[in-house]
């Protein structure tokens, strides 16, 4: 299997894949890219390592249960959100690979056996997956969100890469709840704007550097008043770290007003 490409999605807002009735055509852009990440990968992987945004902790720690269950973090949806299954395997061999690799680059992780699927995971998977019999392991983000130690656990985790293991780091290229709509307009086109430049024009090098100093951005607070849904792309990057960028998902009416995209480091196979 040649070296497969990362990705950081921006995953949509709650369980969205299961509630088309009552948004519409609002995902439809969103869904379309999830779904041609397959294709972009060509030959099915192995696994999927899913860095998520919905779970913090001090250190790393990786999902190593055979069968995770579900964890529905979020609130006021209809109750069928709440009955959701989405029955993929885990992996326990790649969780131990994982927390190896991160532990051996000096990287402090731990397993965590009983760690269930969170939404940041299983409404964006559903799409790419649909099938739910692709074997799936969860990093934790660090709560301090250090951009530096997330770029150097995506290097560490680079070796996945031509080991079959997809890694699909999962949060969102905007996330600011109060302005999720037309009051993000700007702030959200603005940050979009120096996230594409900074990963699609500048070299490697200055690349990674200009992620270090993501929060001074233009709007980088407005667009990211706690960074949670950005740390998973420093993980992408860090993979990925001298590989080209493409932007894979882009959107300047995101619910009306709002600009996102997701982005693949690393060339697509077909």
């Amino acid at each position: 299997m040649s070296r497969l490409p990362t990705y950081f999605v921006s995953h949509g807002g709650g369980p969205w894949p299961w509630m088309k009735e009552q948004y519409g055509p609002a995902y439809a852009a969103l869904e379309a890219s999830l779904v041609d990440i397959k294709r972009q990968v060509g030959e099915r992987p192995k696994a999927v390592l899913v860095v998520t945004s919905h779970w913090e902790s001090e250190d790393f720690l990786v999902s190593s249960g055979a069968a995770p269950g579900m964890i529905y973090d979020y609130g006021g949806f209809p109750p069928h959100t709440y009955q959701i299954r989405y029955p993929a395997p885990g992996q326990p061999q790649l969780a131990a690979r994982v927390a190896a690799l991160l532990n051996d680059a000096g990287q402090p992780a731990a397993l965590d056996a009983g760690r269930g699927f969170d939404h940041g995971t299983f409404s964006m998977l559903a799409p790419v997956y649909p099938e739910a019999d692709m074997p799936v392991v969860q990093l934790s983000i660090q709560r301090d969100y250090d951009p530096a130690v997330h770029l150097a656990a995506g290097r560490a985790l680079a070796p996945l890469r031509d080991e079959g293991v997809l890694i699909l780091a999962s949060g969102l290229s905007f996330h600011n709840l109060r302005q999720f709509g037309a009051a993000g307009a700007q702030s959200s086109h603005a940050f979009d704007a120096w996230l594409q430049h900074a990963l699609l024009d500048l070299p490697p090098s200055e690349r990674s550097a200009a992620m270090l100093r993501w929060s001074e951005a233009p709007y980088a607070r407005h667009a990211h008043p706690r960074e949670d849904h950005l740390v998973p792309l420093w993980v992408a990057l860090g993979a990925a770290e001298d590989e080209a960028a493409t932007c894979v998902y882009h959107e300047e009416n995101f619910f009306g007003s709002l600009t996102v995209s997701s982005f693949r480091f690393g060339p697509a196979a077909g």
